[in-house]
């Protein structure tokens, strides 16, 4: 575990719509809504995936291993001002997350193949994920689209998500791609729940969200897109 990162629990559900509604009722009361929100109380996500060629980081998470990493690229609704290239740490129940930005003009760049423009920025993370791309032949595998809404508490740190509508780009690789239609890579009634928070969650919320029949599940964006790449494949054999 490194110590010098900063953790955070994290609990994921599937919920139906039903069971949406009336947590996201109780929610209202109890928390604010995150202050990146547009009108409609949400923004969009899309992320690029990327893996190596053994398909490490997919098969270290069906497999079960407990400590285990992914790599992004990670946009909001759609617009170039904001890039990130993340690292997503799991270390038993905890998470964990490093970042660096990217410009368009890196990002075009990374995407064209020119992949020394992540040691040109001298940035620890960029350097990994450089050394990932040259040894390991860390590449872009899938894109998952999806609508958050988001609430937020200063109590514990807490922040809850309603993840709806999860798309893939099946064999699509550039987020930025203005003829890319996403198609549904999860059932239309399943909403994906994340509860994140530092050390505790406060007894009011935890209230809040007991339903019953709502059991905590993996349910790993990535990994759904990437089965529903390969179920949607042909394979000749």
């Amino acid at each position: 575990m490194n110590t010098n990162l900063t953790y955070r629990n994290e609990l994921k559900f599937f919920v139906n719509y039903h069971q949406y509604f009336i947590i996201r009722q109780r929610l209202k009361d109890l928390m604010e809504q995150d202050k990146h929100v547009g009108p409609t109380g949400e923004y969009h996500i899309r992320s690029l995936y990327f893996d190596d060629i053994n398909n490490k980081a997919l098969h270290e998470k069906l497999g079960g291993i407990r400590d285990r990493s992914k790599y992004r690229i990670r946009i909001y609704n759609g617009q170039d001002n904001i890039i990130h290239f993340e690292k997503k740490i799991k270390f038993r129940d905890y998470i964990a997350k490093l970042k660096e930005p990217l410009t368009r003009a890196m990002y075009d760049r990374l995407m064209a193949g020119d992949y020394e423009v992540l040691k040109e920025q001298k940035k620890p993370l960029l350097d990994e994920i450089y050394d990932e791309i040259k040894n390991n032949l860390l590449r872009p595998k899938v894109i998952v689209d999806y609508v958050r809404e988001p609430y937020v508490c200063e109590n514990g740190n807490v922040r809850i998500t309603f993840d709806k509508e999860l798309r893939t780009g099946l064999h699509a690789v550039d987020i930025f791609d203005k003829s890319l239609e996403p198609i549904r890579a999860l059932d239309n009634d399943l909403i994906i729940l994340e509860v994140k928070y530092d050390a505790y969650i406060p007894a009011y919320i935890k209230i809040a969200l007991q339903l019953e029949g709502l059991n905590r599940q993996s349910a790993s964006k990535y990994v759904i897109c990437r089965k529903h790449l390969k179920f949607n494949t042909w394979e000749d054999y």
